[in-house]
């Protein structure tokens, strides 16, 4: 038993060392992707964004205002919602009528295709999108007037089939909870995104997905997606099936983080944590690696409280803090903690990101937006992919027909 004890005393001081490297090389990374040079496209093609919505949401109207302030030349935007007393459709309406110089469509359509309610609504917008380039934005990202031009770049890659982007994260509610939040996205999403990057892997992020209608068509369009949770990487898996790349926008759109409380957060945070884990089980669980203090509190307690654990402890804890700041002030969100702050609340954020991973093996049951949902691995059988490109083909006949 003394030799398990010690074994797993040094295991847990590895694991704080190695989580602080992770986070060293998370902080390099993100700051060489916000620093390096940027050049114009080559091409300005035109453009359709497609913003799905659902209720009023935090900042809803100002996210929804900056995909207007594009200084791109082309480009027209759909809202959509799925009932006509969604509370985002007079939100959507302002908007259409503070800016009539653009090209804005709003679609009310019930029309449920699958458990997918994101994609039920796309499914239905999709018939007024005019352009051969479609974005897919979430309703509450809010974009800098260079994303159109960042993702045009981005599409002229060589092979790219798909042009996804990161997404940092602002607290809009009051309370410790929502900084907490938006640390997730800011500290541990963004580092991992382009960590994995580095190391050969391209996934699609669902908060922006953009491609080329024929892309789109040979995946097997929409409804091959609505029936799973995690959309974009179905998405992803499709297109890297066709032998195409999945390239990242140099631009980092902004989500809002709207939990006012630590169990809102909670029910947010284990569905994507049971999404992800649904997806690469055994890599997920591995991330839990990356939280030093979670490991380095940990090996305090089993060494009983031993001097070196406690300067082990207080050295993670400094670097850890020093990385996260790096991060943080290179996202250039608003409402950023102050270094006091984030230095407090770091374990407290990696203590609930490891209690979420092990979490998210107790069960593959979400809720989303108040809807039941399994998250499952985005598989599929060649049969199925084929009727749902012969159901989107019919959709679009009936749509035309009406038009």
């Amino acid at each position: 038993m003394r030799d398990i004890y010690q074994a797993a005393l040094i295991l847990t001081a590895i694991a704080a060392v190695f989580g602080v490297v992770v986070a060293i090389a998370g902080a390099m990374v993100v700051r060489r992707f916000v620093g390096h040079p940027t050049r114009p496209p080559a091409a300005l093609p035109a453009m359709t964004i497609l913003k799905p919505l659902y209720g009023d949401e935090a900042l809803l109207e100002q996210s929804l205002e900056s995909i207007c302030r594009q200084a791109y030349p082309a480009f027209q935007i759909v809202f959509g919602v799925k009932d006509a007393d969604d509370m985002a459709l007079p939100v959507a309406r302002r908007v259409q009528q503070r800016w009539p110089e653009r090209d804005i469509a709003i679609v009310v359509n019930p029309a449920m295709h699958g458990p997918n309610r994101k994609i039920s609504n796309l499914i239905n917008m999709l018939p007024l999108a005019r352009h051969d380039v479609l974005v897919f934005s979430d309703s509450d990202m809010l974009v800098a007037p260079t994303f159109l031009e960042r993702i045009a770049l981005a599409l002229e890659g060589p092979d790219v089939g798909l042009v996804t982007a990161l997404c940092g994260g602002r607290p809009t509610a009051k309370g410790l909870a929502a900084v907490v939040g938006a640390m997730q996205l800011n500290l541990l999403f963004l580092p991992a995104v382009l960590l994995a990057r580095q190391l050969g892997r391209e996934d699609c992020l669902g908060t922006t997905m953009a491609l080329h209608r024929d892309v789109l068509d040979r995946i097997g369009g929409l409804h091959a997606l609505v029936g799973h949770l995690a959309d974009d990487n179905v998405l992803g898996q499709r297109v890297a099936e066709l032998g195409l790349r999945i390239a990242l926008a140099d631009t980092i759109p902004v989500a809002s983080v709207p939990e006012a409380s630590w169990r809102t957060l909670w029910q947010h945070e284990i569905r994507w944590a049971r999404t992800i884990r649904a997806l690469t089980p055994m890599a997920f669980a591995a991330s839990c690696l990356q939280f030093p203090l979670f490991w380095a509190a940990l090996a305090s307690l089993l060494s009983g409280g031993a001097a070196w654990s406690f300067l082990l402890l207080a050295g993670v804890w400094a670097v850890r803090a020093g990385a996260a700041h790096y991060v943080d002030g290179a996202t250039r969100t608003t409402r950023r903690p102050t270094r006091a702050m984030l230095m407090a609340l770091l374990p407290v954020r990696d203590a609930l990101s490891v209690a979420e991973i092990i979490a998210s093996f107790s069960s593959s049951n979400v809720i989303w937006r108040g809807h039941a949902m399994r998250a499952d691995n985005g598989r599929r059988r060649a049969a199925a992919g084929a009727a749902a490109a012969t159901s989107e083909h019919a959709t679009r006949m009936r749509w035309n027909r009406a038009a």
